[in-house]
C-alpha cells in the first residue's frame, strides 16, 4: 500500500521570499557582531596561529637516533595497517654497524614513501610501528603547489627528534 502525502505550497514557498528573508537576517546579524567585535571568528593567519589539542595529528616524520640512523626497520607494519594506502617501503640489508644501545638493525628502508594527499591522518602507522620509527608531528602547513611536492620521500621524512625536557 502506497501512502501518497501531498502539501500545499503558499505563494511565499513558491518564491522563497521567507526563506531569503531569514537568511539575510543571519548574514547582517555575523556582519554586525564583527563589525562591533563580538565574537569574532576570523584568525588572522600568519600572524595568530590556531592552538590544536595534543592530540592532532599533522605531518609524518621518521625519528633518528643519535647516530642518525631512521629507527625504521622496514618491517612493514605501517604499509599493511594502512586504510589510504598511501605508504610505500621498499626494504634493504642495513651494514654490520649496531646502535648505540647494542642491538643490530638488519633490514632499513631503501624507500619510504608517503603520498600526503591520500593520506586520512588516522594514525595507524603510527600506532602499529614497533620500532616507534613513524610519527605524525603537530605541523598542519602542509599546502603544495604541485602533486609531486605531497609525495614524502625517505630524504624529507628522515628527522631527529628532540626530547623536550
Amino acid at each position: 500500500m502506497t501512502i501518497v502525502v501531498a502539501r500545499h505550497e503558499k505563494i511565499s514557498d513558491r518564491f522563497y521570499l521567507v526563506a531569503l528573508a531569514q537568511g539575510l537576517v543571519v548574514t547582517m546579524k555575523q556582519m554586525l557582531r564583527s563589525l562591533f567585535g563580538k565574537g569574532i571568528v576570523t584568525i588572522e593567519y600568519p600572524e595568530k596561529r590556531r592552538e590544536y589539542s595534543q592530540r592532532f595529528r599533522g605531518a609524518h616524520f621518521i625519528s633518528v637516533d643519535s647516530k642518525k640512523t631512521e629507527n625504521c626497520t622496514a618491517c612493514y607494519l605501517c604499509q599493511t595497517v594502512c586504510p589510504a594506502d598511501c605508504i610505500t617501503i621498499v626494504a634493504g640489508e642495513r651494514d654490520a654497524a649496531t646502535s648505540e644501545y647494542g642491538v643490530k638493525k638488519e633490514k632499513r628502508p631503501l624507500s619510504f614513501d608517503i603520498d600526503a594527499l591520500r593520506c586520512c591522518f588516522c594514525g595507524f602507522c603510527e600506532e602499529a610501528c614497533p620500532k616507534d620509527a613513524i610519527k605524525l608531528s603537530r605541523s598542519y602547513e602542509m599546502a603544495t603547489l604541485t602533486r609531486e611536492e605531497a609525495q614524502y620521500d625517505l630524504k624529507f621524512l628522515v628527522r631527529e627528534v628532540k626530547d623536550r625536557g
